[in-house]
């Protein structure tokens, strides 16, 4: 039998999906490693450990099912999208540590590009703002602060690339630098529209061409891997950011249909096909896909705190001591009590984007405990996506009762996902494949390989593992959303 091998390295760890002919997961294996905050709102990986982790679990995964690499048709890699990897062009020696997406250093960089009347150019070309969260300010960055890094670059001994990138690099052994059109889209210095490197942006931001990577359709040659890394070469065959995986994993295939992702962040994608859609309401225009050098373009809304909120729930406060406890506590919490959590521990993103504003807590109560803290926890990620929601809406002019396809560790938690859908007014709908981000690459890499169906094929695999539909009156709805918006602008003041 021959299998597909994903490679999905995330914020906080790194994953490894094997999949059969079938398309059915067969084996997986993951592997956390170290976040690290030099300062505040800044935050890193080694990319030592994102290349280790991946090796790792892939080994591992390829032992436990007795796969050998002549047994693996092809590999597929997702990946967190915008982190910053820059290396050396002949040792492969990185220069600095990644610098994550979710980092806040550069919001004065962008500040200034935004008063000196760039933001409409970079907007139009990219579809982005201007905001941190994007790789071109964070390469700038290093350039700027790491010592002789400019003279390097200008010199032509250093490479840029997102994670996938990296890896791509690694795993061939140096001979191909490359990155999917999916991935480049999320760098802010890529013209989606005419789907190349920008020049004037490069420029703007000091950034010598020669460091970028070719790009790439997602279903492409992006070379084999050493032979000594799983015993043979397996061709590279599949990349999309995970976002754009998860879409694609989801079969969201045509214009209207939406996904909802919840790891770390929360990721809303809406399809608009052949059509990149000028947002009135700062959602971002992107690429969802770009298969035989068609680019399908999509409406994205990005939260920066999801799963991290029950994350902090169990770090940061001590409260639970894993993700599944938030659920069974947040269902005991008093119902007369109106806790409203704004988690913007990094910023807020879509449609606010502020990078300074940090969170707060409001309707607290000498009875307010744990049980209140969880449920505004999981809470507070459907006002969010709320917030996404109604303005992609608004953009594209979608009907109030498009069903919402979701994946992402939060999805498994019904209450969350019920509060979702009670605010949000919408039924919301969870795949029978939740592993929907590894999904979509192992199709891109199984489709090029020939042993998965086409496009129309395997949408028609999807499957339903439940609906969410919405039990709330529109009163009580309201309500609830104006405290929410009425909290969210008391923190931004």
């Amino acid at each position: 039998m021959r299998h597909i091998l994903a490679i999905d390295q995330g914020t906080t760890s790194s994953r490894a999906i094997l999949f059969d002919e079938d398309m059915q997961v067969t084996q997986i294996a993951q592997a956390e490693f170290t976040q690290h905050f030099p300062e505040s709102g800044w935050v890193e990986h080694d990319p030592d450990d994102l290349w280790n982790t991946v090796l790792a679990t892939c080994r591992e995964v390829m032992k436990t099912a007795d796969v050998a690499a002549s047994d693996v048709a092809a590999i597929g890699i997702t990946n967190q999208r915008e982190t910053t990897v820059v290396w050396d062009r002949a040792t492969g020696e990185t220069i600095h540590n990644a610098i994550v997406w979710q980092d806040r250093r550069t919001a004065s960089s962008c500040e200034a590009l935004r008063a000196a009347g760039h933001e409409a150019m970079i907007s139009h070309k990219t579809g982005l703002l201007l905001d941190p969260y994007f790789s071109g300010t964070k390469l700038a960055w290093i350039l700027d602060n790491v010592a002789g890094a400019r003279v390097r670059a200008q010199a032509g001994e250093l490479l840029f690339g997102t994670v996938d990138c990296y890896l791509i690099w690694k795993l061939t052994g140096g001979r191909v630098h490359a990155t999917d059109a999916t991935n480049a889209a999320r760098t802010l210095m890529y013209d989606i529209r005419r789907g190349q490197w920008d020049a004037e942006i490069c420029g703007l931001l000091n950034i010598p061409m020669g460091m970028l990577p070719d790009v790439r359709d997602c279903a492409a040659d992006f070379g084999t891997t050493e032979a000594g890394i799983f015993g043979a070469e397996i061709p590279i065959s599949g990349v999309a950011g995970d976002q754009q995986a998860a879409t694609i994993g989801q079969a969201c295939f045509a214009p209207g249909m939406m996904k909802s992702t919840y790891g770390t962040g929360c990721f809303a994608l809406l399809n608009t096909g052949g059509t990149l859609v000028a947002s009135k309401n700062r959602m971002l225009g992107t690429i969802a896909y770009q298969l035989d050098g068609e680019v399908t373009y999509a409406l994205e809304g990005s939260i920066f705190i999801a799963g991290a909120v029950v994350q902090w729930l169990r770090d940061g406060l001590g409260i639970i001591e894993n993700a599944k406890q938030s659920q069974a506590l947040a269902e005991t919490a008093d119902p007369a009590q109106s806790v409203i959590m704004v988690p913007a521990f990094t910023g807020l993103g879509a449609p606010y984007w502020d990078a300074q504003c940090r969170g707060a807590i409001y309707g607290l109560t000498r009875n307010s405990g744990p049980a209140e803290f969880a449920r505004a926890a999981l809470e507070s990620v459907g006002y969010q996506a709320r917030d996404l929601l109604d303005a992609m809406r608004d953009d594209w002019g979608a009907s109030g009762d498009t069903s919402l396809r979701v994946d992402g560790g939060m999805s498994m938690n019904d209450f969350a996902m019920q509060f979702l859908c009670d605010i949000i007014g919408a039924p919301v709908e969870r795949p029978k494949m939740v592993e929907t981000t590894a999904l979509g690459v192992a199709w891109l890499a199984g489709m090029r390989a020939g042993i998965y169906p086409d496009r129309d094929g395997f949408a028609a695999t999807w499957a339903r593992d439940k609906r969410f539909d919405p039990a709330m009156d529109d009163e009580t709805r309201a309500l609830k959303y104006q405290g929410w918006q009425q909290a969210v602008k008391r923190t931004l003041a």
